[in-house]
């Protein structure tokens, strides 16, 4: 039969001929996405145009309790049809907003937006917004680390296999290894709360930075047109301003935003990298749900899917800072246009994408299975090739001759290495030096030697020390954090 590939009726699936994006649709969490949200916008905008009109007032302007109360009543009236009738008339996203604000606050109309520019209501949003997005970000960092905390204690002295080059190297331990993912997650934690503690809001600038519109309502008062500033920042929570601005607030602070996301996204995606390596070794499985399909024609498969679509999100997150820095380096003078199509894009984007990849790894670490008997396995195969520097320092001081027992120990170690890699056969050094009567004096203490407890150094001690001294202070101080419920779950 003829199948019309491009052909499509108009009237087949109406409530489906539009792109849906499908980090909205199918993986962003409800917390984050309301940070981002129309509503929280432009509410936002509201409050400023309120915090502006109150400190205005205070400061001598001719501005109403009446007013006021008003604007402070309609804050969540928000008619948005409405705002984009006057938006479509006067081609200018703010100014449609002030009409729909005076519409339900008629007393205030004539106040609304008093001296201020687009940017004021548009930057001083855009960095509330971040600044709620990230105490978002550090809540679920601090949760991760909490839930990979109870993951190292748990595994801190299994013995496995360390891996340079991907390659067999010195043993290490499960949680020690654990404790390598959760330093990068530190580091993360600690830019984030830098970032929270040292966003500066734009403020009260002006047109081009110079506050010259408020000097002029303030009749030349340098003084009144500093406090105004300080005011309104105040009162929108920030106890740092930037100091001066163009039109807008440097558009550094964006990149080093996304700077930070791409951070946790390159630790998420390390962490998650290696989770796909040991799922291969069959060594550790992220959480598998008793109905999950691994794969649609390999039904025996599990698959990590939420390590692979951890890192496919990392992996976008990690393209956005170059956008930010061609953005900031852009800007010319006091301000151009070309930043905002891109910023509607990037910012939301990066942190709607790191929330689900935080949420990812939350819920990989708190199911993740391990598997000791294969770890072991795998420990025993290479453990005789890194035991036979002890073997012989032991035959040594029984009196053996150093020289000729690193010879047998080369010979039969390239011998077990052949039937290792040509006959696909088990490691068989140690029963070679079981046999050979050079190795007589450790014959009946072989099998301690080879402990793997022996070849760990110091990995478990490392690990109950970094979690002792590094990161119960931070689930100490952040113990607020840990007991807000994580609303979304993962879906898919």
């Amino acid at each position: 039969a003829d199948i019309n590939v491009s052909g499509f009726p108009d009237d087949a699936l109406p409530d489906h001929q539009k792109y849906e994006h499908p980090l909205v649709q199918r993986y962003a969490t409800k917390e984050m996405s309301s940070i981002f949200s129309p509503a929280m916008k432009f509410t936002t905008w509201r409050k400023l145009w309120l915090a502006l009109a109150t400190a205005e007032q205070e400061l001598g302007l001719d501005i109403t309790n009446e007013q006021l109360q008003q604007m402070k009543d309609q804050l969540y009236n928000i008619d948005f049809d409405k705002a984009n009738e006057y938006e479509s008339k006067f081609r200018h996203d703010v100014m449609g907003h002030v009409h729909a604000f005076g519409d339900v606050a008629p007393l205030a109309m004539p106040i609304i937006h008093l001296g201020a520019t687009s940017c004021y209501v548009g930057d001083n949003t855009d960095i509330i917004q971040l600044k709620e997005a990230l105490k978002l970000v550090q809540r679920k960092l601090v949760q991760t680390l909490s839930i990979l905390k109870t993951f190292a204690e748990k595994y801190a002295d299994l013995p496995t296999l360390g891996f340079t080059h991907y390659q067999p190297a010195q043993l290490t331990t499960v949680g020690k290894r654990c404790t390598l993912w959760m330093q990068d997650l530190l580091l993360d934690y600690e830019r984030v709360t830098y970032e929270l503690e040292n966003l500066p809001m734009r403020g009260v600038k002006g047109t081009t930075g110079t506050q010259a519109t408020f000097l002029e309502l303030f009749n030349g008062d340098h003084e009144k047109v500093k406090q105004l500033n300080s005011k309104v920042c105040k009162a929108m929570g920030f106890d740092k301003v930037i100091a001066v601005s163009g039109q807008t607030y440097t558009r550094k602070i964006d990149y080093h935003i996304l700077s930070l996301l791409s951070g946790i996204a390159q630790s998420a995606y390390k962490m998650c990298g290696d989770i796909r390596l040991l799922a291969n070794l069959k060594e550790v499985e992220e959480p598998f749900a008793k109905n999950q399909i691994g794969s649609s024609a390999m039904a025996y498969k599990r698959n990590p899917m939420r390590s692979e679509r951890c890192c496919s999100l990392s992996r976008y997150i990690m393209s956005l800072p170059p956008s930010a820095a061609n953005t900031h380096a852009n800007q010319w003078f006091e301000r151009t246009l070309d930043d905002s199509a891109i910023r509607r894009i990037i910012l939301p984007e990066g942190f709607l994408a790191v929330d689900v990849v935080l949420n990812l790894l939350m819920n990989i670490a708190d199911g993740m299975v391990v598997w000791p008997n294969v770890v072991h396995k795998h420990v025993m195969e290479e453990l005789p090739f890194m035991a036979t520097e002890v073997i012989l320092m032991e035959c040594v001081k029984a009196g053996g001759d150093r020289q000729e027992l690193h010879e047998a120990i080369r010979v039969h170690s390239m011998d077990a290495g052949k039937v290792v890699k040509g006959e696909g056969k088990a490691n068989d050094l140690l029963e070679r030096i079981a046999k050979d009567p050079l190795f007589e004096a450790v014959h009946s203490k072989l099998d301690t030697l080879v402990d793997p407890k022996l070849f760990i150094g110091r990995a478990k001690e490392q690990t109950d020390e970094f979690l002792a001294e590094e990161i119960d202070p931070v689930l100490q101080k952040e113990e607020g954090l840990l007991g807000k419920e994580v609303v979304d779950g993962v879906n898919v």
